[in-house]
């Protein structure tokens, strides 16, 4: 069976196309992404402006028409941080199912770190034990923890990279103050996360899963070998943090040219950088490993179970 999953993230509009089957995995033939950075649009009232609607449809609509002609059975289409938090809402959300021709999954915050803890706990197997989870995305930051497929905790923050990158560090480069204002305000906004957290036990896998993750892990982490000879990447505390000053001094014309810095990552990474610093500082994290696998691949295993079983005639 082919699905497709859509998620219309506060960054991206990306459709992941797989084959999948009851108890399989699910194996990826089709992937378009097409970026928005949806927080350029937002107003002073909050709402997304009538360029950054129509951006958001057009991007829509392009996916729809790729899912169409491969043959997709099913569209599982989610909307997440800057769609949900924005005051027009209700409007986008009604343009955008217009664009489908479908009803829209509009996920909360806690729902979107369930879903990709399901992923990474999927990849990473039951014997990888408790997982600390970690996922930056353009609107939010999501945590979760726990020892099975859904977790013990799961929280969404406001710090993501685009929004903080708008609030924070509008200038280019930023600077050193811009960076230690965003810190403290980082700092307070997880603390309440961090006393959630207390009383879950040591991880056994601390986990980043999202793209800004895998692309600071490309910048200042290392490759370790994974099962069956699979790069994994692996993303030391202390060497991102040695990266943040240089990145802030950095111009985004220049970061691109850094490895892992990708063209639409340039304006966002540095506020990235310094909410994951900050909030793997925060929960006493040396070291995270980064999961290929994150919020669409979660949507679709949830989807795959609910097929049910059938038995063999």
């Amino acid at each position: 069976m082919r699905l497709g999953v859509l998620d219309i993230g506060s960054n991206t509009v990306h459709l992941l196309v797989a084959d999948v089957r009851p108890g399989g995995r699910p194996l990826a033939t089709t992937s378009k992404r097409t970026v928005l950075r949806l927080m350029r649009y937002l107003q002073e009232d909050g709402s997304i402006s009538d360029d950054g609607v129509d951006a958001l449809v057009a991007a829509v609509t392009e996916a729809r028409q790729v899912a169409e002609r491969e043959n997709v059975v099913e569209l599982l289409a989610t909307a997440t941080s800057a769609v949900r938090e924005a005051t027009n809402g209700a409007a986008v959300i009604a343009r955008i199912e217009e664009a489908l021709g479908q009803e829209l999954q509009v996920l909360g915050g806690e729902s979107e770190a369930r879903f990709t803890f399901l992923a990474v706990r999927r990849w990473f197997g039951w014997s990888a034990g408790q997982i600390l989870l970690f996922d930056i995305g353009g609107g939010s930051l999501e945590l979760a923890a726990g020892s099975d497929e859904l977790p013990d905790v799961a929280a969404s923050v406001p710090l993501g990279a685009g929004r903080m990158t708008i609030e924070f560090l509008p200038e280019d480069p930023p600077g050193a103050d811009a960076v230690a204002a965003l810190r403290a305000h980082a700092r307070g906004v997880l603390q309440p996360v961090v006393d959630l957290m207390a009383d879950q036990p040591r991880p056994d896998h601390v986990v980043g899963s999202s793209k800004a993750i895998r692309s600071l892990a490309k910048l200042a982490g290392y490759p370790a070998p994974g099962w069956s000879g699979q790069e994994r990447w692996r993303l030391p505390l202390a060497s991102l943090g040695s990266w943040i000053p240089r990145l802030s001094r950095l111009p985004a014309s220049a970061r691109q040219e850094l490895p892992g810095i990708t063209a639409d990552r340039t304006f966002q990474i540095v506020a990235g950088a310094v909410v994951l610093h900050t909030a793997m500082s925060a929960l006493g994290v040396d070291e995270l490993e980064v999961s290929p696998w994150a919020l669409r691949e979660g949507v679709l295993l949830r989807y795959i179970e609910s097929l049910g079983w059938s038995e063999p005639t």
